[in-house]
């Protein structure tokens, strides 16, 4: 599984369950001037980096809507909360959390329109190590109020890695959620194309309760009459979805999809065509063949897939819709936790094109974000948390 070499360089944390240490560079050299073909939509030069602040293994950055606050997720379990150029913890549940390796608090989303009270989501790693998503309310002094904790869903889980670790609220306004396959190698428990299991998929759900139900299934899920089947899915084939992202303008789903050995997959379809989508995972991995007693029909091919030359662990990202990163435009951005390089390609269903460097290198990139004005984030599990600018 390749874990030990992403161990030994990041000491506590490896996203894909696989991967070898790449030699990452220090976090002064991250910051990049803008440099290169700054043609609009030519994908290189034309954007550096800029620290927001220093943190304890940030794995993730969220907004509350009409907000200028920033909350930046660590992994031990506890949310920080930057305003004004200041910080201070927000949220500290460290003591529900397990974090260890691929586990921890891995994301938190806002739900859209405020509200009163303004309402956020939570997904971590339980001290049983299971996976959890709950409710909190954001208080008027932007904290969050563990007092106001509600369960929405536990999912039992039989490893200690493949933990998906992202929730965000979708253009329709409901909650998606991505799991794992549950863990080890070679997806043991063939969870990815079981129907009957959460792991391994996207879910999408209402997390408002639905009478004596913590949570609603929306009636147009696409396995929501099927027989066996869990209502909750909307995707599914996925081995570690760790980040994925809808296009702020199109709706477009793309998913970073972690490898297990050989190829790493970036997953995009267009808006509306996730639903029941089957991204192959364990009859393939990225475009190989690979459990022999898995079948995937009309399996979803990646629109890019790299193999160990760049890195060991996709990290998911955005399409750029940021007016300022012209060179950026339209097109995604993404990079590899081992390798640390930003990239960037032209998302088409029927393929990526013009993928290229950035010129930008982020060591041990955990994650992107993106704010309510389709500014871009990086997340180093090093410290620092970055914007891209101009």
């Amino acid at each position: 599984m390749r874990l030990a070499g992403v161990l030994a360089a990041a000491a506590t944390f490896a996203l894909a369950g696989c991967g070898g240490d790449s030699g990452t560079p220090t976090a002064e050299e991250t910051v990049a001037e803008p440099s290169g073909d700054k043609t609009p939509g030519g994908g290189s030069g034309g954007a550096r980096l800029e620290k927001v602040g220093d943190f304890d293994q940030p794995v993730f950055v969220a907004q509350p809507p009409d907000s200028d606050d920033l909350y930046v997720v660590e992994q031990a379990g506890r949310v920080q909360l930057v305003r004004g150029g200041e910080s201070k913890t927000a949220l500290d549940i460290s003591d529900q959390v397990t974090a260890e390796g691929e586990q921890g608090l891995l994301s938190i989303a806002f739900a859209p329109g405020g509200g009163d009270p303004e309402l956020l989501y939570a997904y971590f790693t339980g001290t049983d190590g299971d996976q959890n998503v709950v409710e909190y309310a954001r208080a008027d002094d932007g904290t969050i109020d563990e007092s106001t904790r509600r369960e929405v869903l536990r999912m039992d889980d039989f490893a200690a890695n493949h933990n998906g670790g992202l929730l965000m609220f979708g253009p329709d306004g409901l909650l998606y959620i991505g799991t794992g396959d549950g863990g080890l190698a070679g997806d043991p428990e063939r969870n990815g194309q079981d129907l009957g299991s959460l792991l391994g998929k996207i879910l999408r759900i209402d997390p408002a309760a639905s009478g004596d139900k913590p949570y609603g299934i929306p009636d147009d899920n696409p396995f929501v009459s099927r027989a066996g089947a869990r209502g909750e899915i909307y995707s599914y084939g996925l081995r570690n979805p760790w980040r994925f992202s809808f296009d702020r303008e199109t709706g477009a789903l793309a998913i970073g999809d972690v490898g297990q050995d050989a190829l790493e997959e970036i997953d995009y379809v267009a808006a509306g065509e996730g639903a029941g989508a089957n991204f192959g995972w364990s009859a393939f991995e990225g475009t190989d063949r690979f459990n022999q007693d898995q079948e995937a029909p009309d399996a979803v091919r990646p629109v890019l897939t790299y193999g160990r030359e760049g890195g060991c662990s996709v990290t998911g990202g955005y399409v750029v819709r940021d007016p300022e990163l012209t060179s950026l435009q339209g097109r995604y951005i993404y990079g590899d936790f081992c390798a640390g390089e930003l990239r960037s390609f032209v998302p088409a269903e029927g393929g990526a094109r013009g993928d290229r460097a950035l010129g930008l290198t982020v060591p041990q990139l955990s994650s992107f974000a993106e704010d309510n004005q389709g500014r871009i984030y990086a997340t180093s599990l090093n410290g620092p948390v970055f914007r891209l600018v101009p």
